[in-house]
């Protein structure tokens, strides 16, 4: 795959997600007003654009064709892993831009600006550690 089809692919694949992360998290906001609620509604969020993620990464970036629920639960236990720091920066983003403005716009906003960071990184730390067994097959 080159450079520019891998950047659009998954570029696209991140915006998919971020698009599943805040419909998930407009779908449970609605609950009320609360910090709890808005923890909730992040954590949620979070929870489906990372398994959205994973799906389509695994398949489209990474061409990582193994089934069964053994390989599945390894690699998304390694692919979540990697995804602390960057959920961290995400999570971080999000919560500064609705401390500073209080509207869903800047939220939403803080979140795409935070997800954006946090993909970059994780693509580089996936590609390293999660979908090793892959590269080393492409490269013999």
């Amino acid at each position: 795959m080159t450079r520019q089809t891998l950047v659009l692919r998954y570029s696209a694949f991140a915006v998919i997600a971020t698009l599943a992360n805040l419909a998930t998290q407009r779908a449970v906001l609605p609950l009320g007003d609360t910090g709890a609620v808005f923890a909730v509604a992040v954590g949620a969020g979070t929870i489906v654009g990372l398994f959205v993620k994973y799906l389509l990464d695994k398949r489209w970036i990474f061409h990582d064709r193994e089934t069964g629920l053994r390989n599945h639960g390894h690699k998304f236990s390694l692919y979540t892993a990697m995804g602390v720091v960057t959920t961290a920066i995400f999570w971080s983003t999000e919560t500064a831009f609705w401390l500073i403005w209080h509207t869903d716009v800047m939220r939403e906003l803080g979140a795409v600006i935070g997800l954006t960071i946090g993909y970059v990184v994780k693509y580089n730390l996936d590609r390293r550690f999660v979908f090793t067994d892959q590269r080393l097959k492409a490269a013999s």
